[in-house]
C-alpha cells in the first residue's frame, strides 16, 4: 500500500512504478553537482537580480543546481530569492528558464518541513501572474507539466491558506481543461501532470474534486492524448492508490468512500476503458490491507467495473483471444493483466480469467507473430524485421511482469467454471504445439547467423515455459482427483505430457513445479494402457525426423538431424517419460513407434541422448507383460541384435560406454537362458576389444599397465567382459570363458597380467558357489597358458608378430602354486 508520508516526489514514485524513467530532463542521469559549484550558483542568481541582468551564464546557473535535484534543499531565502526573479518587470528571462524555476520551487515546497506559508500565499500570485501573462506567449508542454505540478504541491502544504489552495486549484483546473492539447507532446512529462493531480485531489474539495477528476480521466479520451500507453495506465493505476491510501491512513472514512465513488463511477461510457480498469484496481490495490466492512463493498465495485469492461473485449473480439490484433484490444488486455496483477486478491470471475488467458497468450509471450515474421523474411535479411521489437518486448512492463500474472491467471482458475476451463486448457495446450513448430523453424534458419535474435526469442520462450509449467501444476492439482472420471484424469495427464514435451527445450532449470507435475500425471498414464499408448503415438513419427519436407519453408538448407536442438530437446523428453510406463505398452506399439526412434538416437553426437536412448533399451528389455509374453520376448530378442551393432560401430565415438554396459547387463539379465541374442552379444564385445586392442601401435610397458590412452576403449569392454562371467546364465558361461580366453593369451605379458590380476580379484571375492569352481578350475588353465605361451603382438603395424625371449623370460612370474594361494 502506498504511503503518502514515504513519497517525497510523488512523480518519481509513478514513474518507477510504471517501469517508465524521466527521459526529459538529463538532469536526472547526470552527475550530481559539487557543493562549491552549488554555493556559486545560488551567488550568481543573487548577482542576477542585484544587476538586473539574466543570461546564458545565469541560465547555466539553474541547471547546476537541478543537476544535484535529488540532494538539493531549497530554503525559504533561497525561494524568496527565485520568486523575486521571476516577478521583477526588469529581468527579460528566456523562455526555458521558466520550467527550472518552477522545479526548484516545487523542490522547495516539497522539501521543505514547514515552508514560509506567507511566503507561499506570495508564490501563488506570482504563479497565477506568470500563467496569465506570460503564458499564452511561452505555451510548452515542458512548463504546462511543471506549472500543474507546482499548483498540485501548493494545494497540498499542511495549513496553506484557503485563498492561496483556491487559487491554485482554479489555475490548475483551467490549465488542464483549457489547455489539455499540450499533454498529447508531452507523455514524458505525464508523471508530473498525473502527479500535481494527485496532490490536488488529495487537498480538494468537492468543486475542484470533480472537476479535476474528470481532466484525469479525460487525458485518456483526448484523441491527440497519449493513449496506448501501459505506462500511462500504470501511473493512474498508483495515482488513485496513492491518494485513497493517505485517506485511509489518517482515517478520513468520509473521503475514503467519496473518492472511491467518485474514482469507479466517473470514467463514464465515453471515456477509455484503460482508465476505468486502472482505476478500479487502484482502488483494490489501495483497499487490499483493509478489513473495514465499507472498503469490501468498495472492492466488490471495482471488481464489477474490471469484470464489466472484460466482458465487452470478449464480446466485442468474438472470441477468447485477440485474433483481430486489434491495437485497442491489445492495450486491453495488457492493462487488464496488469490491474490484476496489482491489485492483490482478485474475486474469481470468468471474464477476468478469459482475459488473462488471452493476454498471456497474444500480448506478453506473442511468439507466433515473431516466428511469423522471421520466417517471412529471406535468411539474411533479419534487418527488415525490426529486431528492435523483439528487444522492446524485452524491456515491456507486460513481459517482467509474467510471473505475477501468471500467479494471478492461476488463482482465478481454480475457481472458474468447468466450461471455461476446459476452453483455457485446450488454449494452452495447443499453444505448447503451435511454439514447438514454430521455434523449431525458426532455429534452423537463424542458428549460426542471428544468434541474438534467435536468443532473445528464447528468452520470451523460456518465461512462457514457466506459464506453461505453473499452469500445468494447477490443472493437476485439480483434475487429478477422484471426483473426475478416470478418462477425463488420463486425457488431461497426455495432453500436459505432450505439451510439456513441446516445451522442453526452453527448460533451463530444475524447478519443483516441473517435477511435481511430472510425477503426477506420469502416475496417471502408468495405470492405463490407453493412455500410456495415446502418449507414446503423440511422439513425432521416424520419417519425420530425418525428413526435411515437414520443413517446407527452409527446403533450401542443409538439414542435419542431430543439428536440430528443438527436436532433439522433445525427443529426449519422450525417452525420459516412457520407460517409467513401458509395463503399459503393448509390444507392437514399441517395435513401431519407439524402437526407430530410439535406434536412431543412440547415434546422437550428445551423450545425454544417446544414454537416454539406452536406458529406454534397458527399460524394455527389463520390462515384463504377461498378456503378450512370447510376443515381447521374441521382439526382445530380436532387438539385441541390432542393438549391439548399433552400439558397437558408434563406439568409442559416439556411444556411451555406461549406456551400452547397462544394456548388456540387462539382457543378459533379462533374455532367457541360452539365447542366441547372448552368444551374439559376447562375441560381438570380443571382436571389438580385439580390434580395439589390435589398433595399439606402441609396445610401452606403462600403457599397458595402467590401460590408459589409446587402450582405454578396449579396457572397458574387457572389464565388462569380465562382470559378465558373473551374469550370464550356466548355459551361456563355457562360451564367454573360452573367447575370453582366447583374446587375453592374445596380449602383451604387461596386458595379461592386468586381467589376470582383476580376475583373481573377481574369482576370490565371489560367493557363487554354483559357477565359481568352475571359474577357478578355468582360471588356473589360464594362467598356466599365459606363463607358458609367448605372447603376440597387439597388430602388425609396429608390435611385430613375436617377442624376444627375454622379455618372455622376465614376464614367466605366474605358477601354479601362486595361483592356488590366491584363489
Amino acid at each position: 500500500m502506498a504511503k503518502q508520508a514515504q513519497t517525497l516526489f510523488l512523480e518519481e514514485w509513478l514513474r518507477s512504478n510504471s517501469g517508465s524513467s524521466s527521459k526529459i530532463n538529463s538532469r536526472h542521469s547526470s552527475s550530481s553537482s559539487s557543493a562549491r559549484s552549488i554555493i556559486q550558483a545560488w551567488a550568481d542568481l543573487r548577482d542576477s537580480l542585484q544587476h538586473q541582468s539574466f543570461n546564458q551564464h545565469h541560465l547555466q546557473s539553474l541547471k547546476t543546481l537541478l543537476n544535484s535535484e535529488i540532494s538539493l534543499y531549497v530554503a525559504d531565502p533561497q525561494a524568496k530569492l527565485l520568486l523575486s526573479i521571476l516577478s521583477s518587470p526588469n529581468l527579460s528571462l528566456p523562455h526555458e528558464s521558466f520550467p527550472l524555476f518552477l522545479r526548484l520551487l516545487y523542490i522547495w515546497v516539497r522539501k521543505s518541513s514547514k515552508p514560509s506559508l506567507v511566503l507561499i500565499d506570495s508564490a501563488v500570485e506570482i504563479i497565477s501572474h506568470l500563467f496569465s501573462v506570460r503564458f499564452e506567449l511561452n505555451k510548452s508542454s515542458f512548463l504546462f507539466a511543471e506549472g500543474v505540478l507546482l499548483l498540485g504541491a501548493f494545494s497540498f502544504v499542511p495549513s496553506v491558506s484557503e485563498t492561496s489552495k483556491k487559487i491554485s486549484l482554479e489555475l490548475l483546473c483551467r490549465l488542464l481543461e483549457e489547455e489539455y492539447q499540450l499533454i498529447s507532446s508531452s507523455e514524458g512529462h505525464i508523471a508530473n501532470v498525473l502527479a500535481g493531480i494527485g496532490y490536488a485531489l488529495s487537498s480538494s474539495g468537492n468543486g475542484h474534486f470533480v472537476r479535476i477528476l474528470n481532466s484525469l480521466f479525460e487525458i485518456w479520451d483526448k484523441e491527440d492524448g497519449p493513449r496506448g500507453s501501459v505506462s500511462l495506465g500504470l501511473m493512474i493505476l498508483h495515482l488513485i492508490e496513492w491518494i485513497l491510501s493517505g485517506f485511509i491512513n489518517s482515517h478520513s472514512f468520509e473521503r475514503i468512500n467519496g473518492f472511491a465513488r467518485e474514482a469507479l463511477e466517473t470514467p463514464k461510457t465515453h471515456y477509455a476503458p484503460f482508465a476505468v480498469v486502472m482505476a478500479a484496481a487502484g482502488v483494490l490495490r489501495a483497499s487490499s490491507r483493509s478489513v473495514s466492512r465499507g472498503l469490501r463493498q468498495l472492492r466488490n465495485s471495482a471488481e464489477e467495473r474490471i469484470e464489466t469492461v472484460a466482458r465487452g473485449l470478449i464480446y466485442n473480439s468474438k472470441g477468447p483471444t485477440n485474433s483481430d490484433n486489434n491495437p485497442g484490444n491489445s492495450l486491453l488486455l495488457q492493462c487488464i493483466s496488469l490491474a490484476l496483477a496489482r491489485s492483490g486478491f482478485v474475486s474469481s470471475r470468468t471474464p477476468l480469467f478469459i482475459c488473462l488467458a488471452s493476454a498471456l497468450l497474444t500480448e506478453i509471450f506473442p511468439l507466433q507473430p515473431f516466428y511469423r515474421r522471421v520466417l517471412g523474411y529471406p535468411h539474411g535479411n533479419m534487418a527488415a524485421l525490426g529486431l528492435n521489437d523483439v528487444k522492446k518486448h524485452l524491456d515491456n512492463i507486460t513481459f517482467r511482469e509474467a510471473g505475477a500474472i501468471t500467479g494471478v491467471f492461476c488463482s482465478q482458475y481454480v475457481s472458474a467454471d468447468e466450461e471455461s476451463k476446459c476452453m483455457v486448457e485446450n488454449l494452452i495446450w495447443d499453444f505448447c504445439q503451435d511454439v514447438y513448430v514454430g521455434h523449431r523453424r525458426v532455429y534452423l534458419m537463424l542458428q549460426g547467423g542471428e544468434d541474438e535474435l534467435l536468443g532473445d526469442l528464447e528468452k520470451i520462450a523460456e518465461s512462457a515455459f514457466l506459464m506453461v509449467v505453473v499452469f500445468a501444476l494447477a490443472v493437476t492439482k485439480h483434475r487429478l482427483d477422484s471426483k473426475f472420471p478416470q478418462e477425463t484424469q488420463m486425457n488431461i495427464s497426455v495432453k500436459i505430457l505432450v505439451s510439456f514435451s513441446c516445451m522442453e527445450y526452453f527448460r533451463r532449470i530444475r524447478l519443483p513445479e516441473y517435477m511435481d507435475t511430472i510425477r503426477g500425471v506420469v502416475v496417471s498414464i502408468q495405470e492405463n494402457e490407453s493412455a500410456c499408448v495415446s502418449f507414446v503415438e503423440s511422439m513425432p513419427p521416424y520419417v519425420d525426423l530425418t525428413n526435411q519436407e515437414a520443413l517446407s519453408s527452409l527446403q533450401t538448407m542443409d538439414y542435419i538431424w542431430s543439428k536440430d536442438e528443438v527436436q532433439t530437446a522433445r525427443i529426449l523428453f519422450y525417452l525420459r517419460v516412457i520407460p517409467t510406463c513401458i509395463e503399459r505398452l503393448p509390444t507392437p506399439m514399441f517395435r513401431k513407434v519407439v524402437a526407430p526412434t530410439m535406434f536412431l538416437y543412440m547415434g546422437h553426437p550428445n551423450g545425454k541422448v544417446a544414454r537416454s536412448s539406452h536406458s529406454m533399451f534397458v527399460a524394455f528389455v527389463s520390462s515384463a507383460k504377461d498378456s503378450d509374453d512370447d510376443e515381447r520376448v521374441l521382439l526382445k530378442e530380436q532387438l539385441v541384435f541390432y542393438y549391439i551393432q548399433r552400439s558397437l560401430e558408434g563406439y568409442p565415438e559416439i556411444t556411451p560406454f555406461e549406456g551400452m554396459a547397462s544394456g548388456v547387463a540387462a539382457l543378459v539379465r533379462h533374455l532367457p537362458c541360452g539365447s542366441p541374442s547372448i552368444f551374439y552379444c559376447i562375441h560381438s564385445l570380443v571382436e571389438k576389444a580385439n580390434n580395439l586392442c589390435s589398433e595399439v601401435a606402441t609396445l610401452e610397458a606403462d600403457l599397458w599397465n595402467n590401460w590408459q590412452g589409446e587402450l582405454e576403449p578396449c579396457k572397458k569392454i574387457l572389464e565388462l567382459l569380465l562382470r559378465l562371467l558373473s551374469l550370464v546364465d550356466i548355459q551361456v558361461l563355457p562360451s564367454l570363458m573360452k573367447l575370453l580366453a582366447q583374446m587375453i593369451v592374445q596380449l602383451p605379458k604387461d596386458g595379461q597380467n592386468m586381467v589376470l590380476n582383476e580376475l583373481y580379484a573377481q574369482v576370490a571375492e565371489s560367493d557363487d558357489v554354483t559357477r565359481k569352481p568352475t571359474l577357478v578350475s578355468w582360471l588356473q588353465s589360464l594362467s598356466y597358458l599365459c606363463s607358458q605361451t609367448p605372447s603376440r603382438g597387439a597388430t602388425s603395424k609396429g608390435v611385430g608378430h613375436e617377442v624376444n625371449a627375454a622379455s618372455a623370460s622376465s614376464m614367466d612370474v605366474l605358477s601354479l602354486n601362486r595361483i592356488n594361494a590366491r584363489l
